[in-house]
């Protein structure tokens, strides 16, 4: 064998000069990752989100939510999507299914279990009905109990005759008749009167509700050089009281509404002197109202339960008249 043949340039000993370099750069890389991770915190929204997405991607079962349109219909359990039911322990109301052009549903449910479900549903439907009742006539007590500070308010002038408190439901009405605030034909509020509905003024300060200030009079017609119609008296003498009750900043401004509503709202026929002189008045209506909530409560006790929703109206918002002798 010649030389050449023996002649050969073997590797050097040891891995290659830029490995080092290498695993130097991948050990920073790592340890700079690391502390990114260690000073991440996990948004559990984004991550839900994520898992949704990769779930969708790599194809699972389709899951047919409640809320869409059935192919399949069931006289007894609406509520289910097409597809044979797989009873849980907990009442989840969706099923998974691959068919969806069954023509029926196929429901396993006995006669005693449907049975049990809607006692159970009935009964719950009571209890809270009977809560909404409670909870209803706690309010309606609470708008008496203001009325009746409003009424100890203005003990003098409901006894003179010039003054009268009523509440109907979660309203309280404070009713200013003309005799004692007004001169006839005027929207100038006597200068007696206006003590007294500084007194009205300092009682709502403490109580919750909007505030509407609505005036009225009687049909017999006016047109002076003041007041083209019976419009624009009411009007005017809705804005005197409220003037007078926002004097020295004591009540929010926004509570306010002021209204006038000529003849168009009478107490009494408009048949004879002292019926007009009824009519003729000013009121503060102050209405506390409902929270969105209970509204809709009663709106859905309405439709599923008309005749308790009729019997509550009678009986928790009758009109509630506070008399003289009731005034402490």
């Amino acid at each position: 064998m010649s030389a050449d043949e023996h002649d050969c340039k073997c590797p050097p000993v040891g891995v290659p000069a830029y490995m080092a370099t290498f695993a130097d750069l991948m050990a920073l890389l790592m340890c700079f990752f690391v502390l990114l991770l260690s000073f991440a915190e996990m948004d559990v929204l984004k991550f839900k989100r994520l898992a949704g997405s990769m779930r969708t991607a790599f194809g699972v079962q389709r899951v047919v939510e409640a809320n869409e349109i059935p192919m399949g219909t069931s006289i007894i359990a609406q509520e289910f999507s097409p597809g044979r039911p797989e009873p849980t322990p907990i009442n989840d109301v969706k099923q998974r299914t691959s068919e969806q052009d069954q023509r029926n549903l196929q429901v396993q449910c006995t006669p005693d279990q449907l049975t049990e479900e809607v006692t159970l549903t009935q009964n719950q439907s009571t209890a809270q009905d009977k809560a909404l009742v409670d909870q209803l006539a706690e309010m309606i007590e609470e708008t008496r109990r203001d009325a009746v500070d409003l009424a100890n308010a203005l003990s003098t002038q409901i006894k003179k005759g010039e003054v009268e408190i009523e509440t109907r439901g979660r309203d309280i009405t404070v009713r200013i008749k003309e005799q004692g605030s007004f001169a006839s034909g005027s929207a100038q509020l006597r200068a007696g009167f206006k003590g007294v509905l500084h007194d009205v003024r300092d009682v709502l300060s403490g109580k919750t509700g909007d505030i509407l200030v609505q005036g009225h009079t009687d049909n017999i017609a006016i047109s002076t050089s003041r007041f083209r119609s019976n419009w624009e008296l009411s009007t005017a003498r809705a804005v005197s009281v409220a003037h007078e009750l926002l004097t020295e900043r004591v009540l929010n401004p926004q509570r306010l509404t002021v209204s006038g509503y000529s003849d168009t709202r009478p107490l009494v026929e408009n048949d004879s002197k002292e019926n007009r002189a009824l009519n003729r008045r000013v009121e503060i209506v102050v209405s506390q109202g409902l929270d969105t909530d209970l509204r809709t409560e009663l709106n859905n006790l309405k439709e599923g339960n008309p005749l308790l929703y009729q019997d509550l109206d009678v009986k928790l918002t009758p009109r509630f008249d506070i008399r003289p002798d009731e005034i402490f």
